[in-house]
């Protein structure tokens, strides 16, 4: 055990000693370290350096240490002098070269000392003498040193003590190790031993606060690890500190006794191994590490290069395997913050928000108008980043109702949201799934969020963008085609009726001719109806709307599928409302239809009316594959978007708008192998004749305000 720990106090006073050596060569050749006292500080650590080399090759006994401890006491003098002269005040101070000079003389006395030593080594009467006067100078010295150095730093102005306080601390240190060294050995008679031998741990930590002190860019001092290798290096640590206490423990057990020692230290031993196998890979422990790490060791908790590394690699992630944009758009806010998963929520057609993509987080259950319009206004204009938590807790002050709705609340593992906003305009807002370690939300935090948010937003709209190019390019080209076809369509209708006319004029056999016309009539009036039909394309409803009993027309609706297809009524109330009803019924028959394609052949189709405040609501419901929220969003009501083979993908986008031309509203809620359900909601006769009347007085009032 002593042959350790010479090994250790020899190897300490090694890297003290060349870390004295590197720093004195650092200030004699750096251009950087400037100020009085450097040639001064580099002769000390020199000095200091040839002590402890001297301390490892001779001992501490030895002639030659004694004498560079001396030396290294005068050089750490000639240092604290030369420190007055950092604001000239050596040239004020006339005392100073006086105690200077007292103290350099008291410290030669040492030389005596040492003489008489080895001149009087073999008398035990004479070494006791001899130490303690050893001991007595040792002590004027550090006691007169440490009267200096409080001078020297209290009567310094204000922006000198900036530069003094690290080279004042070396030396006090120093200065105050001694004290306490040669008091031990004043009232023991004898120097200390182990104290003797840690002064090299007192040197070690002088020469770090000299480096701090002389190094003048406070940027060069900060230690910066990367976070990735700080968390390992602390795993690591934490490792290792639990390898050491269990090989205490496991040995202080093996003391117990001599039978069941080894029998305690083998279960001890495998208990704590299944301990760090179980709590060790822990994700929540990692996620805890990381947390207490961001807080205590780094200024800022982000690592914003590697933050926006990662983003830009997420958001540009392109090929076939990619995640849609919307989903990549999650990931890359919840990557911030390390939560598990997260939701879209983008602006609807009445400026509320709903589900339109989700990533790793598939159960929690969202409403088809996830917040309204009141809510999605207030994120728009407050721009507020809101932390659920603080809701939940009635701290957040400001936070209306309709922003945080009650199906977002109740769900616990909710945690922040987040809105993305492009040029004050919400594109959207990103629902955050509470992490494994939860923390509350900082101004840190809310700078990044609000940061990423925004760039998130411009991908958003650049998109958007596109498909709206997209889809008025298509809009064009349909519109040309569609211009061809009306035209021919015209052409054959004017030849059937001319061909009408001729027949009744031409025709011999009374039957032949009125079979004849009855068919060529016929088909004229579809054709008719037809070029109706595609007139209206682009303006639906142009029809005026009239009072109808809807019921009837509903079963009008499934009368056509009679004996095709089970169709079950799960309610059904009379109820009349003011509406086109040739395109109500279009409207309808694509829904059943639809809802008929979608089901198997054995499952029937569910259709529903019922009455509200106000309004009839119908619905229809398939146990079909459902459609995801991305399809529902992105797909479903975009024209020329069919999931069937040669469709031109209009249907829906047809219903929708002729439901809307007559005052009403079309939703739809969709689950993944569940099935679909289709809300229709149309006013009542005279809740739509209150509604007419109202707008047209607004536009009668918008008028007078213009001619105003």
């Amino acid at each position: 055990m002593t042959s350790v720990w010479d090994f250790a106090g020899y190897l300490s006073y090694l890297v003290t000693a060349c870390a004295a050596v590197a720093l004195a060569l650092w200030l004699v050749t750096s251009q950087r370290a400037q100020g009085p006292a450097i040639s001064a500080a580099a002769a000390a650590l020199f000095c200091a350096a040839l002590w402890a080399f001297s301390v490892i090759g001779m001992g501490q006994d030895a002639f030659a240490t004694r004498v560079l401890m001396i030396a290294s006491n005068l050089a750490w003098l000639w240092m604290l002098y030369r420190l007055f002269s950092h604001d000239d005040r050596d040239k004020k101070l006339g005392p100073i070269r006086p105690v200077v000079f007292a103290l350099g003389f008291v410290e030669l006395m040492q030389v005596a000392l040492i003489v008489a030593r080895i001149r009087y080594g073999g008398a035990e009467e004479a070494e006791l003498l001899v130490i303690r006067f050893a001991a007595t100078f040792r002590l004027l010295f550090c006691i007169g040193a440490l009267v200096l150095l409080h001078n020297l730093y209290a009567g310094a102005a204000t922006q000198a003590r900036q530069s003094l306080r690290w080279p004042t601390a070396a030396l006090g240190l120093l200065w105050l190790y001694d004290l306490n060294l040669y008091t031990v050995a004043y009232l023991d008679s004898a120097m200390p031993v182990l104290l003797e031998g840690l002064r090299s741990l007192a040197l070690a930590v002088a020469v770090l606060l000299l480096a701090l002190g002389t190094l003048r860019n406070e940027a060069e001092l900060r230690f910066r690890p990367s976070r990735s290798f700080t968390f390992q290096s602390f795993s690591l640590l934490l490792i290792g500190a639990y390898l050491v206490v269990m090989v205490v423990i496991a040995q202080g057990l093996a003391y117990v006794g001599s039978d069941y020692g080894r029998m305690l230290q083998s279960g001890f031993v495998l208990l704590a191994s299944a301990i760090a196998l179980t709590i060790l890979p822990s994700k929540k422990l990692r996620g805890w590490l990381r947390v207490t790490l961001s807080k205590n060791l780094f200024q800022h908790r982000y690592d914003y290069r590697a933050e926006w590394l990662r983003f830009t690699d997420t958001i540009g992630r392109a090929g076939p395997q990619a995640a849609p944009l919307p989903e990549r758009a999650v990931q890359a806010v919840a990557d911030i913050t390390d939560s598990p998963g997260g939701l879209l929520l983008t602006p609807g057609e009445e400026g509320g928000l709903a589900l339109e993509a989700r990533w790793q987080w598939p159960t929690l259950e969202v409403p088809a108008e996830a917040i309204d319009a009141l809510g999605a206004k207030f994120l728009e204009d407050s721009q507020f980043i809101v932390d659920l938590d603080h809701v939940r807790s009635g701290d957040a002050e400001g936070v209306p109702a309709v922003a945080t709705p009650e199906w977002l609340l109740a769900e616990e593992s909710s945690w922040a949201l987040v809105p993305l906003l492009h040029y004050e305009r919400l594109l959207g807002v990103v629902v955050l799934k509470r992490p494994s370690v939860a923390r509350r939300l900082d101004w840190e935090d809310f700078d990044v969020l609000r940061v990423i948010g925004r760039q998130l937003a411009s991908y958003l709209a650049e998109r958007h963008s596109q498909d709206a190019l997209g889809e008025a390019q298509r809009f064009d080209e349909f519109n040309r085609r569609i211009a061809f076809v009306m035209h021919d369509i015209k052409n054959l209708a004017s030849q059937l009726s001319l061909l009408a006319k001729n027949a009744e004029k031409h025709a011999e056999k009374p039957e032949f001719r009125a079979d004849m016309i009855l068919t060529l009539r016929n088909s004229t009036d579809k054709l008719q109806a037809l070029l109706a039909r595609l007139g209206r394309y682009g303006s639906h409803g142009g029809k005026e709307r009239e009072p109808l009993q809807l019921d009837e027309l509903l079963d009008r609706v499934v009368a056509q599928y009679r004996g095709k297809h089970e169709i079950v009524f799960l309610q059904r109330e009379a109820c009349k409302v003011k509406a086109d009803a040739e395109g109500l019924e279009q409207a309808l028959v694509h829904l059943v239809q639809n809802a008929i394609e979608a089901s198997p052949e054995d499952a029937p189709v569910f259709v529903g009316l019922r009455t509200d405040p106000g309004s009839a609501i119908v619905e229809v419901i398939d146990s079909g594959e459902g459609m995801s929220p991305e399809f529902i969003r992105t797909r479903l009501f975009k024209p020329f978007h069919s999931s069937k083979p040669g469709g031109f993908g209009i249907g829906a986008f047809e219903a929708r708008e002729l439901v809307r031309a007559m005052g009403g509203r079309m939703d739809v809620e969709s689950r993944e192998g569940l099935g679909t359900r289709f809300i229709v909601r149309l006013p009542f006769s005279e809740t739509a004749d209150l509604l007419r009347t109202m707008q047209e007085n607004d536009r009668k009032a918008a008028k007078a305000s213009e001619v105003a």
